[in-house]
């Protein structure tokens, strides 16, 4: 049996994080039955029967606490990161988002120092190659460069996923209440978006193949414009004459304030679409352009008519 053309290897030992997420659980059914023995991080003790319905070990607790991490870590032969503070992040007025997110990233140098694991991928994000000019996604940056300071023998696949089409839910109510897109970004100029299902099947790979090097892998399923995916997504609600319409970044911001966001991440997100205007968010991608995956937001539409035809 094969994956993405790398044959399958004997039984290793792999500890995924993320629970059971939209990119996570996939990989985890994968990574199963190819007779892997994988170990599902999870904060949440209800998802313990879940995990092991898949078949792998559920392992609960915080990716927070680095002797936790340390233990589930010992005597795995690769670790799957990630960080991730749920969506309910975006409306936590008292939360320092870049805070958590460091301490995430040290939690994850710790436990792989402490554990003894030399071969990790990581998943950061487009955007993770710079500081500057990307808004919010800056946290990828400065995990990339906490795990970048390990040892020179543990060996990191860091993958770099661009916009998830699941992101594009979040235009739902706007749709609803003002019949149209609003975003501080638009127009024809094409930028790429990816499908969970092909960054779960790309970490797949990577987990199953080599590790000779540390390696950067950007992550796409389709390049489309803004008002191409307004087009695409309209007729998939029958509202074929649906608009994308941009508005400046302070204004983009003031709405985001006033729909409860934390004013930080309210901020983060207007700087991120800015850099999408710029380049500076896609400069790199460019630089490194990958081979597309097979989803293409055609196919996404459809679950995203769903969600909005069950919307309030």
């Amino acid at each position: 049996m094969q994956l993405c053309g790398i044959k399958k290897q004997s039984k290793m030992k792999i500890v995924i994080t993320g629970s059971l997420g939209h990119i996570s659980k996939p990989l985890t059914a994968t990574l199963v039955k190819n007779n892997h023995e994988v170990t599902v991080i999870s904060s949440n003790g209800e998802r313990k029967v879940a995990i092991e319905d898949i078949g792998a070990i559920a392992a609960i607790g915080s990716m927070h606490d680095a002797d936790f991490l340390t233990k589930t870590f010992t005597g795995a032969d690769i670790v799957y990161c990630m960080e991730s503070l749920g969506h309910e992040f975006f409306f936590d007025q008292k939360l320092d988002y870049r805070k958590a997110f460091t301490d995430i990233g040290n939690s994850y140098k710790q436990a792989i120092e402490r554990s003894g694991v030399k071969k990790v991928v990581h998943l950061s994000s487009v955007g993770g190659h710079t500081n500057k000019g990307v808004g919010m996604l800056v946290f990828h940056y400065h995990a990339e460069k906490i795990l970048a300071a390990l040892p020179a023998d543990v060996i990191i696949k860091t993958m770099r996923p661009v916009g998830f089409y699941y992101n594009m839910l979040a235009f739902i109510p706007v749709i609803k209440a003002a019949g149209a897109i609003i975003q501080n970004y638009g127009g024809d100029a094409k930028e790429p978006w990816v499908s969970p299902t092909d960054i779960a099947a790309a970490i797949a790979e990577a987990v199953q193949s080599p590790f000779d090097k540390r390696t950067v892998r950007y992550i796409a399923s389709d390049e489309l414009s803004p008002n191409e995916a307004a087009a695409i997504l309209g007729e998939a609600i029958n509202k074929p004459d649906l608009r994308w319409i941009t508005i400046p970044d302070e204004q983009m911001e003031s709405n985001l304030i006033s729909a409860g966001m934390n004013r930080a991440v309210a901020k983060g997100i207007a700087e991120m679409n800015a850099g999408r205007r710029s380049g500076v968010l896609y400069e790199d991608y460019y630089r490194n352009q990958p081979a597309l995956g097979p989803t293409k937001l055609t196919d996404y539409a459809k679950e995203f008519a769903n969600a909005f035809n069950q919307s309030k």
